[in-house]
């Protein structure tokens, strides 16, 4: 495998900017999503609203056949008992052309990791290894496109329940009951639910809108959440989050390197970004053995990528990165040549036992220190701060052979039923996998998945 089996995407999918398209979306990156420009935002999201005398409207979009979508829709009604909310429901298509790079996985990682996470959340998601009968996905959406908001509300979880399960009796009582949308009738529900996320930019099912900012499931309402707080809008304040994110926590037992943790990483991933020393860490305080696989990201190796897709993973990363702790936002973009060169340097640090420190420092500088990757000096800075001989780097950049490496790694990824970074991958004593998820916010349920293996251990 070479580079030059990956095209050029163009536009925001350029793998290759030149000077100037470089430097343009390092410096708005960096400008628009610092913790001062996005209070602000909020700030005048607030104003508006007040000025036009509206209530705090949340907008939540549902996709029937999306695992995350039934996890939120479990969540609906208790949001609106805590908060002084309008919620207003839409029934949406998933995402589509450049927004949806794999198609075939999508779905399935969505019912996989629903199933994993919802006990976690004290929700409920039933196994699911094949996908839906269409049957039943659409006899659900019809239900679901003749209600209103309130009765969206308060029968989007049965509705879901009854699908997922694949009860059709169920969902034929619920439909006599509740009633059935027509063909027609569905159509423009999910063309109007289309409509209205794609001119609010977004592309995706499962998620909440509030006051111009966007929120991702369950595991993004904390945002949220707190948001509303912070307007005095909880009926409750005293009372816990109805959807906190679970702590990072290594737990107290430890392993003696029979366990394995995979870490798929990239070097130009916002969310690898502010997850891969933690990552590291747990793996060094839990004593599994951690194994870095990098690939390339994702339009270096030809997957488009939108507009609005960019910015609201780059918002959302600096979310994360300011509620974890986590030093983000002095951002420059290492896309194409300078994520080359280091990945050219990439078997050398291996061989000097410093990849991980290699991979942490460039991530680092990239993303938290402003270091410009694509001159020498921000390579040499780099290089020197993960330990390694800057003389000696100078002379291996470009050397080929990380390619094939490279690319074993993404077809495991792939094979794993994985597509994005970072994703983790716990493999146990024999080498099977026990959980394979993609995502900086399922770390916390590697963490517990780790000590549940030892315990099983304990007690075997």
């Amino acid at each position: 495998m070479s580079q030059q089996q990956f095209s050029n995407q163009g536009g925001a999918a350029n793998s290759d900017p030149n000077v100037l398209v470089r430097w343009l979306t390092s410096a708005m990156m960096t400008r628009l999503f610092t913790p001062e420009k996005m209070m602000a935002r909020r700030a005048n999201a607030e104003a508006r609203r007040k000025k036009a005398g509206e209530p705090h409207r949340v907008r939540y979009f549902h996709q029937v056949d999306d695992g995350y979508s039934h996890l939120a829709a479990q969540i609906l009604p208790k949001l609106v008992e805590r908060y002084d909310i309008e919620l207003e429901c839409y029934l949406v298509p998933g995402p589509d052309g450049n927004n949806l790079p794999e198609p075939g996985l999508l779905l399935g990682l969505s019912r996989y990791d629903a199933f994993h996470v919802a006990p976690e959340y004290g929700l409920d998601f039933p196994r699911h290894d094949q996908p839906l009968p269409e049957d039943l996905r659409a006899q659900a959406t019809a239900i679901l496109a003749a209600q209103d908001s309130t009765g969206f509300i308060e029968n989007a979880a049965a509705v879901g329940k009854a699908m997922w399960s694949g009860d059709a009796n169920a969902l034929k009582e619920l439909a006599a009951g509740l009633g059935s949308a027509t063909q027609d009738d569905v159509s423009a529900a999910l063309e109007k639910g289309a409509a209205l996320r794609a001119s609010l930019k977004h592309y995706s099912g499962a998620m909440f809108h509030y006051g111009d900012e966007w929120y991702w499931g369950v595991d993004r309402l904390y945002h949220l959440e707190r948001r509303l707080a912070s307007l005095g809008v909880s009926r409750n304040p005293e009372a816990p989050l109805l959807v906190d994110r679970p702590s990072l926590d290594a737990g107290n037992l430890k392993d003696n390197g029979s366990l394995t943790l995979e870490v798929y990483p990239s070097l130009r991933s916002p969310y690898t970004a502010i997850s891969f020393d933690r990552a590291v860490q747990l793996a060094r305080d839990t004593g599994v053995k951690l194994s870095v696989r990098p690939v390339l990201p994702m339009v270096m190796r030809g997957v488009p990528a939108t507009r609005e897709k960019g910015m609201y993973i780059f918002m959302d990363a600096a979310r994360e990165a300011q509620a974890a702790g986590v030093p983000y936002g002095n951002f420059k973009d290492p896309i194409g040549e300078p994520v080359r060169k280091a990945y050219s340097l990439y078997p050398w640090a291996v061989e000097q036992g410093r990849d991980v420190e290699f991979i942490s420092s460039f991530l680092s500088g990239a993303f938290a220190e402003g270091i410009n990757t694509n001159r020498l000096a921000g390579l040499k800075t780099v290089v020197e701060n993960a330990g390694l001989d800057w003389k000696v780097a100078r002379e291996l950049i470009g050397q080929s052979g990380w390619e094939e490496r490279l690319e074993e790694n993404r077809r495991a990824m792939y094979e794993a039923g994985l597509w994005g970074v970072p994703s983790f991958r716990l493999l146990n004593a024999q080498s099977e996998p026990v959980l394979a998820l993609w995502g900086q916010d399922r770390l916390w349920l590697f963490a517990r998945a780790i000590q549940r293996e030892l315990e099983k251990r304990q007690q075997a």
